[in-house]
């Protein structure tokens, strides 16, 4: 097996010599690959192809492999520098739910699974990715997520400050797969942008779309809102590839970089 400490160009290959839990990998390469402990997406955009790995957050310390046009290498995923988040619900009781929101939890968890697990062989995309709002981010992506003095979760996108009734325009085109009231992420959209690439928008008061519209760049989808687990109004903003949530700053800068420069 074949370590890499450092860029390593081997035929088309070009990968970092770091993964981060959380955080995109994106170059310019379509390999064949034949195994991969990686989610990953290879992505046709402006003539080339764009190879996305996606590291699980989760996945912090431990050592994953991918094989690459018959050549295997392995990666050591370091831990990002994420801080924790003390929680302090307006709906406390959202944290603590019965036996019959659990089994709608777990429903709505199951209908997501299904979603993401699908990868549209189409590319949506023609234009960079946008943020959906220029504000201030009031919780980065990654913080560990305390609840009432218990950790409960890490935060898998990036929350901008909204006061109710914001207008929230789609980051780029593609098509819609969820929009329905979510227990957890309250009133959702899901976008579709092809090939294992999703941007997500919660925490809507308001959803101006339904699943199979086509949505273009700036389309609005929704307006801001506190719906779901929240601590106050914002606007949720998420990126995943084949459901693995990564950092949607860090990837769209990367991917921007990649596609269009």
């Amino acid at each position: 097996m074949k370590k890499l400490f450092f860029i390593t160009i081997l035929s088309t290959i070009l990968l970092s010599n770091d993964l981060i839990n959380g955080k995109v990998d994106i170059s310019i390469q379509n390999p064949t690959i034949s195994k991969s402990e990686i989610t990953y997406s290879k992505y046709p955009i402006n003539g080339k192809t764009l190879l996305i790995l996606a590291p699980n957050y989760r996945s912090a310390n431990k050592t994953l492999s991918i094989v690459l046009d018959d050549k295997e290498y392995s990666f050591l995923v370091k831990e990002g520098e994420y801080k924790k988040e003390q929680i302090k619900l307006a709906k406390p009781s959202i944290i603590k739910p019965n036996k019959k929101l659990q089994e709608r939890i777990s429903k709505e968890y199951n209908e997501a699974v299904k979603i993401y697990a699908k990868s549209t062989p189409k590319s949506y995309i023609k234009k960079p990715f946008i943020l959906p709002l220029n504000s201030v981010i009031t919780s980065p992506f990654g913080s560990a997520r305390v609840f009432e003095n218990t950790l409960k979760s890490y935060h898998s996108g990036t929350d901008f400050r909204a006061a109710i009734g914001v207008s929230v325009p789609a980051s780029n085109d593609g098509v819609v797969v969820i929009a329905q009231d979510r227990y957890y992420s309250g009133g959702s959209v899901v976008i579709d942008h092809g090939f294992g690439v999703y941007s997500q928008y919660y925490h809507l008061s308001k959803i101006n779309v339904k699943v199979g519209d086509f949505v273009k760049q700036s389309d609005i989808v929704g307006l801001s809102g506190d719906t779901g687990r929240v601590s106050g109004p914002h606007l949720h903003f998420g990126i995943a590839i084949k459901g693995v949530s990564v950092d949607p700053l860090d990837f769209i800068e990367k991917f921007n970089a990649k596609a269009f420069n």
